[in-house]
């Protein structure tokens, strides 16, 4: 499988998000060529506001392998992530980050600001932009779109 492959993969978990009433974000952690853990957007219906797919998806990879640090593993994901799963994903030691649609309002790989560029900082994934960006992007608008058609 390639970085598409997987992003499909995390694609479809974010449509369990938007099924939720979530913002549809989803995310996988792959090691070894295995998907080794996922997740979708659910802080709200988790009531749990880490409840963020990145985190999510990295908090099943660890209990898969048994250990929090996530050596070795990619993490791919629908949407940039923000300063919240950046720092999660560092202490992870996640040794790359690939995602689709960035994100300008909170994106912490470069939109906003590039944590994993900070030579402050001890550990620096290397992180991978815009892998079906178009399809990722797309699905957002569409979720927005329709929350505002609801609203309106």
């Amino acid at each position: 499988m390639n970085d598409a492959d997987f992003m499909r993969e995390a694609l479809a978990l974010a449509e369990q998000a938007a099924a939720l009433g979530e913002v549809p974000v989803g995310a996988v952690v792959v090691k070894d060529g295995v998907v080794i853990g996922r997740g979708c957007n659910q802080p709200i219906s988790a009531r749990d506001p880490t409840a963020h797919a990145e985190v999510v998806a990295m908090r099943d990879a660890a209990a898969v392998i048994g250990n929090y640090r996530l050596v070795g593993c990619d993490l791919y994901v629908t949407l940039e992530p923000c300063v919240m799963c950046a720092g999660a994903i560092m202490h992870a030691r996640v040794r790359r980050v690939v995602y689709g649609a960035a994100d300008p309002k909170t994106g912490a790989c470069g939109s906003v600001v590039d944590l994993f560029a900070e030579t402050k900082l001890n550990y620096h994934a290397t992180v991978v932009r815009g892998v079906l960006a178009d399809e990722c992007s797309a699905r957002l608008s569409a979720f927005f779109r329709q929350r505002r058609q609801a609203q309106g």
